[in-house]
């Protein structure tokens, strides 16, 4: 069956989409929302959607150079925090491993090895070398986030750039107080918690850290993982509590009762059975059958044969140091038209917002699903939209989705497009 043969959405109906730059993030604030992308030159878009069927862009913010992205944003009244992180951070992160591989392959060949040996051994593409090489004489320093004055959409006014360390600043929440900021720091492994105090915006001052333990090198820790498998993806501020997806460490809650002493105060971790990382955990606002329930949402990477896809969890959090799975929303690849093309299938993220029981989530090439938790031990769809590619990439990318207090829905594809949406019967 052809991808025009399928059918490419339940329930769900387009009623708009704006060809624009991929993006990492969607943020929908009223009649505005806000879009961080992926790649450079393109930064931050603000789009006015107060007729939902006609968008239009408003402002457009840049970036200079091409060493960063911006593709992660929060929105707080008048305020709008955007990330820095170093652009292409995953490929250039090789490079360091270059000496080591010729090093090793000298010594298993006895003699030099070719370009397409050491690339081979680093994981890339033997055409990627020179970039490769290159990348090792690199250096960088822009990480951290900016907080921008939006008191007028259309045009964003800088406040604050706040450096911090490493590639610098992935995915995080805010709220009107503080910044929860997953980022590198100076003498820690991989991504780890500040929490930023915003009472003067301009001037965002660190109150607390929390890292997992064993991240902290310099005060001594020493890592039990390999790499970056452990670290923080992001933490989201629900209530007195922090719910942290801590990558291939799975789910910490960290107790924020007194915000200069984070203290964890339940974790469960299914890795490395399962294999993709922990992208977001969070729980929903209100008790499902008596019992308060949490959900999880795994983000896929380069799958392999024979393992599972990203999926969707759900779990008991009634009692904090014993969470219970509950069970496990996944989708065959035959949900989608595009599976079996280039790109991602499973799963990413969802609506970071759990006020009914329905989960809006993003698949990658399998779209929007719209999944309903009112029975948390049995996960039913009840709507999904599977965007047509755009600019001729082979399959859509749906990477993250904000949905409106009005119910309408903003599907954003990593590689090109947003798609306005409406449940229909909700």
């Amino acid at each position: 069956m052809s991808p025009v043969d399928q059918p490419l959405s339940h329930r769900v109906r387009q009623i708009a989409m704006l060809d624009i730059p991929g993006g990492g993030q969607v943020v929908v604030d009223g009649d505005h929302v806000f879009i961080g992308h992926m790649k450079p030159p393109y930064g931050t878009t603000i789009v006015d959607v107060s007729d939902r069927r006609n968008p239009k862009v408003v402002a457009d913010i840049r970036l200079e150079t091409d060493a960063s992205h911006t593709h992660k944003l929060r929105v707080v009244g008048d305020l709008m925090i955007t990330n820095v992180e170093q652009n292409d951070r995953h490929f250039k992160r090789r490079a360091k491993g270059i000496a080591a591989a010729e090093a090793a392959l000298r010594d298993e060949l006895g003699r030099d090895p070719g370009e397409a040996e050491i690339a081979a051994r680093v994981g890339v593409a033997p055409g990627d070398m020179p970039r490769l090489r290159k990348a090792a004489n690199e250096s960088y320093d822009e990480g951290g986030f900016k907080i921008w004055d939006i008191s007028d959409r259309t045009k964003p006014s800088l406040l604050a750039y706040e450096r911090t360390h490493g590639v610098g600043v992935h995915r995080f929440d805010a709220d009107a107080r503080y910044a929860y900021i997953s980022t590198e720091m100076e003498g820690y492994v991989g991504n780890i918690l500040v929490v930023y105090d915003l009472a003067e915006p301009a001037r965002p001052r660190e109150v607390a850290r929390w890292a997992l333990p064993g991240q902290h090198v310099a005060g001594g820790e020493t890592p039990h993982w390999h790499g970056l498998k452990n670290r923080l993806h992001h933490a989201m501020r629900c209530g007195d509590e922090l719910w942290a997806a801590v990558w291939n460490a799975g789910i910490r809650v960290i107790d924020a009762t007194d915000i200069t002493k984070l203290t964890t105060v339940g974790a469960y971790d299914y890795h490395p059975a399962i294999p993709e990382p922990t992208h977001t955990v969070m729980p929903f606002e209100n008790p499902i059958g008596g019992r308060r329930i949490a959900a999880a949402i795994d983000e896929e990477h380069d799958h392999l044969h024979g393992r599972l896809h990203g999926f969707l969890w759900l779990f008991d959090a009634s009692d904090l140091s014993d969470l219970k799975p509950l069970s496990i929303f996944s989708l065959g690849e035959h949900a989608s038209p595009y599976s079996q093309s280039p790109g991602r299938f499973g799963a990413h993220q969802f609506h970071e917002r759990l006020d009914t029981t329905l989960i809006y989530a993003t698949w990658f090439s399998g779209g929007l699903r719209i999944i309903d938790a009112k029975d948390p031990t049995l996960p039913e769809e009840v709507g999904f939209f599977i965007p047509e590619p755009l600019g001729g990439e082979s399959s859509p990318q749906s990477n993250d989705v904000a949905v409106g207090e009005d119910g309408i829905i903003y599907l954003l594809d990593r590689n090109r497009g947003l798609h306005i949406l409406e449940l229909e019967g909700a």
